[in-house]
């Protein structure tokens, strides 16, 4: 990298990654150090290891000018169709899915890049075409995203195929596309909903209808919801302590480590805690979205609009389903759920937003 870059990092986005990294490393090691294989804080240990491999491709990233990278944009689409193809067959199938691929110890989930690589892509699409004023554009930019999207809901995997719903909408939108045509898209997908309702898995309905109604199931798919709110609201407004979480502790809570680790933060931290990390959310996202718009040209700006919008998403409905006011996805919080895929992923992302508020600056080409 060159060093008249550096002095043009964002060293406040990397400062708040690593206050969240810490809280999330913290929250682990209180939701699984009684119940971690290998002994005692593993699965925290592992995600500091996570941090550590992200740090590395983040700085790789970084390193290479994000005009390069879209240069690649056909061999990433491709690539990422190929392995999401290719965990249909020889992935792992785990809780009735089939995403994973086994790499030794570790679990590699093809589906959490796609997202990397959708807004990779659709950037660049997105910068040839400059505005999307006809349905031409529109169609095909949705036939973009709706490849991947098709692959990944066969794994079966809702929550990330609305993440890429998500990123589709929030840079078509950035893009400048025709209001209507944009209201039209909206209300479109509106009434197709009962058809959509169709397609999903009995699983998927019963997590929506337990939603709308937690106690028409307390003990099966309400569970979850449920004891979230209970640990939540029992946290207070200081919590009960790091270690000190009944719900928690007792085992009440499941998924604390990855998808419910909201409802742990906040039984022990309380909502001094969640609004710690709620605000910490917040500077991520708002320094995100400056950088997007001072951006030097429009493949910056759509990049990283695609990867705050994956983020606000993700943060929105992850925090959301365990308050009880969004329905249970899978979708996992950003650099704070345990996983490696995942946290991998974001870091990549940090990488692009870093990349693209470096060079900025036209002095420096």
């Amino acid at each position: 990298m060159d060093r008249k870059l550096l002095k043009y990092i964002d060293y406040q986005i990397l400062i708040l990654i690593l206050f969240i990294t810490t809280i999330s490393i913290l929250i682990i090691s209180s939701a699984t150090h009684a119940t971690s294989p290998g002994g005692n804080f593993h699965y925290a240990k592992m995600q500091f290891l996570f941090f550590c491999i992200g740090l590395v491709a983040m700085f790789f990233i970084m390193s290479m000018d994000y005009h390069t990278i879209a240069h690649w944009a056909n061999v990433i689409y491709i690539a990422n169709i190929l392995l999401l193809i290719s965990v249909m067959f020889l992935g792992k199938e785990s809780m009735g899915a089939q995403r994973w691929f086994s790499i030794g110890p570790f679990g590699l989930q093809p589906s959490e890049f796609a997202k990397l690589a959708v807004i990779i892509t659709l950037a660049k699409y997105l910068e040839r075409k400059k505005a999307l004023n006809n349905i031409k554009d529109v169609a095909l930019a949705f036939l973009h995203v709706g490849l991947p999207l098709v692959l990944i809901m066969k794994q079966p995997d809702l929550g990330t195929s609305l993440v890429l719903l998500a990123i589709l909408f929030g840079m078509i939108f950035v893009a400048g596309i025709n209001y209507k045509l944009f209201g039209a898209i909206i209300g479109s997908g509106v009434m197709s909903l009962p058809l959509l309702w169709r397609f999903l898995h009995d699983y998927q309905k019963k997590r929506i209808l337990v939603f709308l109604n937690p106690n028409l199931d307390p003990l099966g798919a309400g569970y979850h919801v449920i004891q979230s709110k209970i640990a939540i609201g029992s946290g207070k407004i200081l919590g009960k302590g790091l270690f000190q979480g009944t719900q928690n502790q007792l085992d009440f809570i499941p998924e604390q480590h990855t998808d419910f680790i909201f409802a742990v933060l906040g039984e022990e931290l309380g909502f001094i805690g969640a609004m710690l990390l709620l605000v910490l959310f917040f500077l991520l996202l708002y320094r995100t979205v400056q950088i997007a718009f001072k951006a030097r040209d429009l493949l910056g700006t759509y990049m990283v609009v695609g990867i705050a919008t994956m983020w606000a998403f993700q943060i929105m409905v992850n925090i959301g389903m365990t308050l009880g006011i969004m329905p249970v996805t899978g979708i996992p919080l950003p650099f704070m759920s345990y996983g490696g895929s995942s946290f991998l992923m974001n870091m990549m992302s940090v990488g692009i937003v870093l990349n693209v508020g470096m060079r900025r600056q036209k002095i420096l080409f």
